[in-house]
């Protein structure tokens, strides 16, 4: 068996021999051999492959238990939980990269400068059966801090759109500071969710949520579902939203292109909705004349992006923006239940 000594064993891995020697200790990497004598330590070339993985995953921050984890996997297995983890690591990120974002708008405001400057939301919601649905289960809500849209599912799903909604009510007359907007709103999707199951009884109902709350200086998002949260800034128009759907799923792995994912039998079908998975949660700095708009996919499903922003350009003002983008649906065949807010940052 080759034999390399820790100093040639750790300049063919980059890993230090200190970092080796921890990881020795660890029981993460041990040496092949080590002499009685000296206490040397000795590895074998064949565990450079090992060696190497390991440092791969702490250049990518992963802590030591879970890279143990992750090493004793089979290589499929093992590769399903680097993407989970990247994916998590992603998601804290954006949410610390938009709450630093705000921080810096915040204190960079000079306390003396007298800018009287007040912003502020105008706003229209409305939600439509569509034409072929014989019921409207879903529920959009607009108010002076709180945009909301729910697209309900299931036996019950109109009632778990309503309670989903209803239990972020509260929210729109509470003046919740920006540096805890986040737990409020965390807090407030938990009640939501337990309200829902309150209205389903056990039976395979559900809803989807999709929220804004206004700060005054910025928008905290909640969304979890196939809901989604736009922003038209600049001409632009941004999907803010990441749906957690089957056909995102397959989009995300590259099984499946986004006009592939327009026909695909299954794109109703979710990943998760309120009560069966963690909402996302971020935090977003609002300019004036930045233009938001909420939406089921019975807007979204069946008018494309494209034309989102023609229509949400050349509405004058939410009324307007709003029923072009309902009568739009409409033109489409409106197959599913449409619901849309509207909100403008004046």
């Amino acid at each position: 068996m080759d034999m390399l000594t820790i100093g040639a064993f750790a300049r063919a891995c980059r890993l230090s021999p200190k970092a080796l020697r921890l990881y020795d200790e660890l029981e993460l990497l041990r040496p092949a051999r080590v002499d009685p004598h000296t206490g040397y330590r000795y590895y074998a070339a064949g565990q450079l492959e090992r060696a190497r993985l390991v440092a791969w995953l702490r250049r990518l921050g992963m802590p030591l238990a879970r890279i143990r984890e992750v090493c004793a996997l089979a290589p499929r297995e093992a590769a399903e939980e680097v993407r989970a983890y990247w994916a998590r690591v992603e998601s804290e990120t954006a949410l610390r990269r938009d709450l630093a974002a705000h921080l810096v708008t915040h204190l960079s405001s000079h306390p003396s400068r007298k800018d009287t400057t007040v912003l502020e939301l105008r706003y229209r919601a409305h939600s439509d059966r569509g034409l072929v649905r014989p019921a409207n289960q879903d529920t959009a809500y607009a108010g002076t801090r709180l945009l909301a849209v729910a697209d309900g599912h299931g036996p019950t799903g109109g009632p778990a759109s309503g309670a989903a909604v209803e239990a972020l009510r509260f929210l729109d007359t509470a003046q919740a500071p920006a540096g805890d907007v986040l737990d409020l709103l965390q807090d407030a999707a938990r009640a939501a969710a337990e309200a829902v199951l309150g209205i389903s009884g056990g039976e395979a109902s559900g809803t989807t949520l999709t929220a804004l709350l206004w700060t005054g200086s910025a928008l905290a998002l909640v969304h979890v579902g196939d809901s989604r949260a736009y922003l038209l800034r600049d001409g632009g128009l941004f999907r803010v939203t990441h749906d957690h759907s089957v056909v995102q799923s397959l989009i995300d792995e590259g099984r499946l292109t986004p006009e592939e994912a327009a026909s695909h039998p299954r794109r109703a079908l979710l990943v998760k909705d309120l009560t069966t998975g963690a909402p996302d949660l971020r935090l977003h700095e609002a300019r004036r004349g930045d233009r938001y708009l909420l939406c089921s996919d019975g807007l979204h499903g069946v008018v494309p992006d494209h034309r989102l922003r023609e229509l949400l350009t050349a509405g004058a003002d939410p009324d307007a923006a709003v029923s072009a983008l309902v009568a739009a649906a409409h033109a489409a065949g409106g197959p599913d239940n449409v619901s849309c807010v509207v909100a403008d940052v004046v």
